[in-house]
This record gives structure tokens, C-alpha cells and sequence, in this order.
């Protein structure tokens, strides 16, 4: 088996903005909270971090600042693009500036076909010395990489794991019976982390974890001592997991980030605040979790 990149729980980091611009002391704030929670591995421009909305030098200086400050944990760069010479040149660009690996999303919008996935993902490979992880995702970006083909694609040396964000349960069944003992599954579904474990999955890239890290990590940690307590932490989370994705991500947590104090409500166009109508449910969530409230600590 390929060597792992981590185990347990890696957050999917906001990118926290104010009055247009990146906000390092809140971007600062955020990371404090993951690593005083131990998180395994850190996620910074990927889908959470609204990466395609990230300027050229925004890019390089998020790196900059996230390698600096992590020491303790992982630094894993979202590197994807449906423009198979910008995935290279984003991918390049990370392992410079010391990424410990990549995540490569799936090529949005062009809707290649499996044998396109197998050329992108081979052109990025040979362009690195990265452990890349495929980021499959068919929900956002309208092409799904099908277990045969993430078998074949696990033949690639540096290609060592897949974070699996389909729904379909049929699907991650596939995926699992197909690669489990080729590649490292993670959940990229915060609702499914304790259905991945029990699959055999080493671990979850989570949102959730971007304001409740404790409680992430405390469900993986439970399920691999063979604590029921994880089920009872999945019954604390459900009503929040489902609520926060009610409109696109990162807009639900963003709003959660910004009433627990962690930074401001804002995003970058096209994605927009999230609706009224889900403010109240979604505080009430936040209330009855308060005990576990960063701030509070």
C-alpha cells in the first residue's frame, strides 16, 4: 500500500474575507482552532475555500501564510482546475511552496469522459512529486470518477488516495470494494463520515470540522476505540450537517464561522449570504452545541 498522507480528520478550510480582501488575523484565528483541536491535516483552497474565486496572488500568499503557521499537522493544497495546464501549474506551484500534498478536483464543467480523467490526472501525476488525492465531487462539477477508473488511476505511483464526495451510497459501495486496499478513501460528505468508517475509510475532509473541530475528531476517535460514543456525536451533528448544505457550500458555514465569532459573513461572488429562512434553525443547532463553541474555550 502506498504511504499515507494522514489518518483521522482534515478540515476544509473557510478562506475568510473582509472588505474584499483575504483576512489573515481571522484566517489566523481559524487555523489556531484546528490545531488546538489536533486535527490531522489541513485543507486550504479547495471547493470550501471558494479557490476559483482566489486571485493569482491571493493563491500564492494563502500558501505562504498556511505554511508557515502549520507545523503540526499536514498542509494539503486544493490544486484542481477543468484546465488540465492550470492543475499542473497550480500543482507545481504548491509542492514549491511545501505542500505535504495535493487535492485535485475533478475537471468541472467540460464533462470529459472516464478515459479524459485518466489523462488529466496522468499529466498532473508526472508534473509532481506530490501525493495527490483525487477529489471526486460529481455533484458540483457533473463528472463522476466510476470506481473502475479511479482503479486504474490508483496505478500512478504519486496517486495515493481519493476523497469520495458522491451521495449515492451504491456508488461509494463500488468505490470501496474496487480501491480500498489501492487507494485511501476519505469522506468529503460530513453526514457519511461513520458510514466511511465502517467501510474502512482512514478518514474524512470535513466542513463541519471548520467550527467544530473537537467534535469531528472526537467522533473519529471514538469509532476507532470502538466507542459508541461516535454514533451519539453523528446525532449531535445531523440536524447541523444537513442544515449548513442547504445552499451551496461554503455558504452555510460561513454563516455558522461568523456567529460563532470565527470571521466575517462574507463571500465572493457568485455565491451569495446565506437565506434568512435557514438563519434561525441553523442557530438553534449553534445554541444547543454551545458547550463546544471555540470562543467559550
Amino acid at each position: 500500500m502506498k504511504t499515507k498522507i494522514f489518518s483521522g480528520v482534515c478540515t476544509a478550510l473557510i478562506t475568510p474575507f473582509k472588505n474584499g480582501r483575504v483576512d489573515y488575523n481571522a484566517l489566523n484565528k481559524l487555523i489556531d482552532l484546528q490545531l488546538k483541536a489536533k486535527v490531522d491535516a489541513i485543507v486550504v483552497l479547495g471547493t470550501t475555500g471558494e479557490s476559483p474565486c482566489i486571485s493569482a496572488n491571493e493563491r500564492e500568499n494563502i500558501i505562504k501564510f498556511c505554511r508557515k503557521k502549520i507545523s503540526d499537522c499536514k498542509l494539503i493544497v486544493g490544486t484542481g482546475s477543468n484546465n488540465t495546464k492550470t492543475a499542473i501549474k497550480y500543482t507545481k506551484q504548491a509542492q514549491k511552496l511545501g505542500a505535504d500534498a495535493a487535492l485535485v478536483v475533478t475537471p468541472y464543467y467540460n464533462k470529459c469522459t472516464q478515459n479524459g480523467l485518466i489523462e488529466h490526472y496522468s499529466a498532473i501525476a508526472k508534473n509532481t512529486s506530490l501525493p495527490i488525492i483525487l477529489y471526486n465531487v460529481p455533484t458540483r462539477t457533473g463528472v463522476n470518477i466510476l470506481p473502475e477508473t479511479a482503479k486504474k488511476l490508483s496505478q500512478i505511483e504519486n496517486v495515493v488516495a481519493i476523497k469520495e464526495a458522491n451521495p449515492d451510497l451504491e456508488h461509494v459501495n463500488k468505490m470501496f470494494l474496487s480501491v480500498l486496499d489501492k487507494l485511501y478513501i476519505y469522506c468529503g460528505n460530513d453526514n457519511l463520515n461513520c458510514y466511511f468508517y465502517s467501510l474502512g475509510a482512514s478518514g474524512a475532509i470535513s466542513v463541519t470540522s471548520n467550527i467544530f473541530p473537537d467534535l469531528v475528531k472526537q467522533q473519529y476517535n471514538c469509532f476507532l476505540a470502538g466507542d459508541d460514543g461516535y454514533k451519539q456525536i453523528d446525532q449531535q451533528l445531523k440536524n447541523l450537517n444537513d442544515l449548513m448544505f442547504k445552499e451551496t457550500n461554503p455558504i452555510g458555514v460561513k454563516f455558522c464561522a461568523n456567529y460563532l465569532g470565527l470571521c466575517q459573513n462574507e463571500l465572493r461572488l457568485p455565491l451569495t449570504p446565506l437565506n434568512q429562512k435557514y438563519h434561525a434553525p441553523i442557530i438553534a443547532e449553534l445554541k444547543k452545541l454551545a458547550a463546544h463553541n471555540p470562543l467559550q474555550k
